[in-house]
């Protein structure tokens, strides 16, 4: 595939990096040094745990819509990913 892209760019907690374009969401918010990507209701960070979409602990704010979980969802060029942290 050449001509494909190898790299996107995303805002992360209102930076904006080079991710790898086959990443997910959390992979890539793991590869920039984000360890809490939501806080607990004793506010303690959480972040990925099964990788799979069940434990609903990479929950993020994609492009505006919350509850997201972040190792489902393949990065997007120009994506808009919030985690709790930033709020």
């Amino acid at each position: 595939m050449s001509g494909a892209r190898r790299t996107v760019h995303i805002v992360a907690d209102g930076v904006r990096s080079e991710v790898a374009s086959n990443a997910s969401v959390a992979a890539a918010l793991i590869a920039l040094g984000v360890a809490g990507f939501r806080t607990s209701v004793a506010g303690e960070p959480r972040g990925p745990l099964c990788g799979m979409g069940v434990c609903h602990e990479c929950r993020v704010t994609i492009d505006g819509v919350p509850h997201r979980r972040a190792c489902l969802v393949p990065v997007a060029d120009g994506m808009d990913v919030r985690t709790g942290a930033s709020t």
